[in-house]
């Protein structure tokens, strides 16, 4: 979308230094020895050494107004380190945020406060994202310099920022940090500015202990821009970052710096990691600094500096307002951002009755390829994607062409075998806006994206996990293959909503569950092996939404009931009909989502499970479904390699199994 609008891209956002420079950073460092010494816990180290970098990139190049902290094209800035969470409070207090004052300062760890240990995206409009566990953060970084370039590819004239993430040695040396380096460098992110606080200090002592990697190498060698300089030099500073916003590449920026700078008997040292300076020791600190104030004290005219920072953005944030409100796609723009889905219920219902109608048995996996098209179709926000099993998850549409350096346009993402990475950067894609990300692998490596899915939940965040190959049923390729824990463990993460279709209108629920979940994740978990169409709904009615449902009643007088989910719901239904043939009354209850399903009404719950005994039926090793059943068929092991018939039969999931455990009951 052309215009004759000038960009903001690149604009000079310098101020008259009427403060020096090492004030400015003092002052970061003076707040931040206040909040950890006060709060007695926290790590002063790092926002004593990298106040400095901070200042210039805040103070010189950072596009941000802190009176509109969500301008969507406002450059981000992302603690990857998240431990030195004072330095990025220090910061917003400074330039003046509205719902940061120094109150929340002096209230640091403490329960309730804005000022969290770690950063948490809810608690200040100006946090990007909740980081701590390391190497997040920067994962979630790359995912939102992709949807900067994804974003500006649809709407070039109102979107063009920049991403910066600060980076200790540990975010580096966490795995997820090389999936995502490789990531960035492959697609040539070059708006991506990684900030490298290179002290040369972990936990237990010096890098030198763990690691002698070149990290500059490192980063050459997965085609990125890499900038050596003195954290500590602000001329330096200043040019490496005006160098690396003119880079075709990303940039990484090792910024050798001093751990719990300025500090007499602690700098350079890991004793200034994770534990208060003490009192005694931040009165050499700031003797050291030459910082005559007391406790949260900042002077006046240094504060008035640091407001003016704040404020320096936002006529570039007004004029940029001023050009969408003129702009011809101003409606798009607001409408792409705002997640606005148009309605297309009539070929929901179309779709469900052709479904209903087939009567073919097809794998959950090849329904959800399926029900994508006609979503992808209409959400144009969907963006899709896989860790090297496109083919295998059924992920890719015909309206979700591969993205590519020279297609940005299209919605298809190749994350490469890089799981945990996928997840963090599908979490970055959802925290930019706008953008509604799913992402597939198969349910056994769920285990390389946990630490990422739990981080969706905590943040909800609507982020999309398909799950394929979801039990011994993928057959051939063995345990180390076959999820046996997997479904438990997910149905454990707080905020997180698990669905296990058994057919395809299950599974067409629970992609529309998905989608209109704003602030969950969703985990579909779904089939390789065929499984026949059970489900009867063919209205805009929503079974699936209610966790749990009655899919098959009693012929005959009731006496029990039989609780499945995704494919042991045929299991289920065969082994009703050996039953009912001996004239016992069986109801058979299609579980998708037992989470759901427990938030539910006592009336609604008791009125699906019956007053008869219960058993429960899951190809997995499941206590979910303890609270509500008399007895548990699933697995009690791993799994084996062999024919998926076979498995169920050796591993005893099969009608003439499951009828003879409920005749006992009975």
């Amino acid at each position: 979308m052309k215009s004759s609008n000038p960009s903001d891209l690149g604009k000079e956002r310098k101020i008259s230094a009427l403060v020096p420079e090492d004030q400015l950073a003092n002052a970061i460092r003076a707040l931040a020895m206040d909040g950890v010494e006060r709060a007695k816990s926290g790590h002063p180290g790092l926002p004593l050494g990298f106040a400095d970098v901070a200042t210039i990139l805040y103070k010189n190049h950072l596009k941000f107004s802190s009176k509109d902290p969500k301008w969507p094209n406002r450059d981000r800035f992302i603690l990857s380190a998240g431990h030195g969470s004072m330095l990025l409070y220090a910061l917003l207090y400074l330039c003046g945020y509205e719902d940061i004052t120094i109150e929340d300062l002096k209230n640091f760890r403490q329960l309730g406060a804005k000022t969290a240990g770690h950063p948490e995206v809810e608690m200040l409009a100006a946090i990007e994202t909740t980081t701590g566990p390391l190497g997040q953060g920067l994962a979630n970084a790359v995912g939102m310099a992709f949807a900067e370039k994804l974003l500006a590819a649809r709407f070039n004239d109102l979107i063009d920022h920049y991403t910066y993430v600060m980076v200790g040695d540990g975010c580096l040396m966490e795995g997820i940090a090389q999936e995502v380096i490789s990531f960035a460098g492959h697609h040539q992110l070059n708006k991506l500015i990684v900030l490298f606080d290179d002290n040369n200090i972990c936990i237990d002592g010096e890098v030198g202990l763990t690691s002698s990697e070149d990290q500059q190498a490192r980063f050459r060698a997965c085609g990125w821009n890499v900038l050596e300089i003195d954290g500590h030099n602000y001329q330096e500073i200043d040019q490496a970052l005006a160098s690396a916003k003119k880079s075709p590449k990303p940039t990484m920026i090792a910024c050798k710096t001093v751990i719990a700078y300025g500090s007499p008997n602690k700098s350079g040292s890991a004793k200034a990691h994770g534990s208060p300076l003490g009192d005694a020791e931040i009165q050499l600190t700031k003797s050291a600094l030459a910082w005559p104030y007391a406790e949260f004290e900042i002077a006046d005219h240094i504060l008035h500096e640091w407001r003016n920072i704040g404020a320096a953005g936002h006529k570039l944030c007004l004029e940029w307002q001023d050009r969408l409100a003129r702009h011809e796609a101003k409606q798009d723009f607001n409408d792409f951002l705002n997640k606005k889905i148009p309605d297309f219920s009539a070929d929901i219902i179309k779709l469900k009755q052709e479904l209903v109608a087939a009567k073919k048995p097809i794998a959950t996996r090849q329904a959800s390829g399926d029900i994508l098209e006609l979503f992808t179709k209409n959400i144009t926000q969907l963006i899709g994607g896989s860790a090297d099993l496109t083919g295998s998850n059924n992920t890719k549409t015909t309206y979700t062409d591969s993205i590519t350096r020279n297609n940005y346009q299209a919605r298809y993402i190749h994350y490469g075998i890089r799981e945990h990475g996928m997840a963090a950067m599908m979490n970055g894609l959802a925290l930019y806006g706008g953008f509604i990300p799913y992402g597939g692998t198969f349910l056994v490596f769920s285990d390389y994206c946990k630490p990422a899915i739990r981080l969706s939940a905590l943040m909800a965040q609507q982020v999309i996990y398909v799950f394929t190959h979801d039990s011994i049923g993928l057959g051939e390729d063995g345990p180390t293959h076959q999820p046996i824990e997997h479904l438990d463990a997910l149905r454990l993460v707080p905020n997180l909503t698990v669905i296990r279709p058994c057919d395809t209108v299950e599974t067409l629920e629970a992609w529309q569950i998905a989608l209109s979940s704003k602030e969950k994740p969703v985990v579909l978990s779904l089939t390789r092996q065929a499984l026949k169409q059970f489900s009867q709904e063919a209205s805009l009615t929503n079974n699936v939404a209610k966790g749990g449902y009655i899919i098959a009643a009693e012929q005959h007088a009731y006496r029990a009931t039989l609780v499945a989910s995704g494919s042991e719901v045929e299991i289920a239904m065969e082994a009703k009909s050996l039953l009912e043939a001996e004239q016992i009354g069986i109801r058979v209850v299609s579980m998708p989502a037992i989470t759901i399903f427990a938030e539910q009404t006592k009336e609604y719950i008791n009125s699906c499970l019956g007053s008869g005994p219960k058993i429960a039926i899951e190809a997995s090793r499941a206590y979910s479904y303890d609270a509500f059943v008399d007895k548990f068929i699933g697995m009690r092991g791993f799994g084996a390699s062999g024919k998926a018939a076979d498995l169920y039969q050796y591993f005893g999931l099969t009608a003439e199994n499951i009828s003879k455990e409920l005749k006992k009951l009975l």
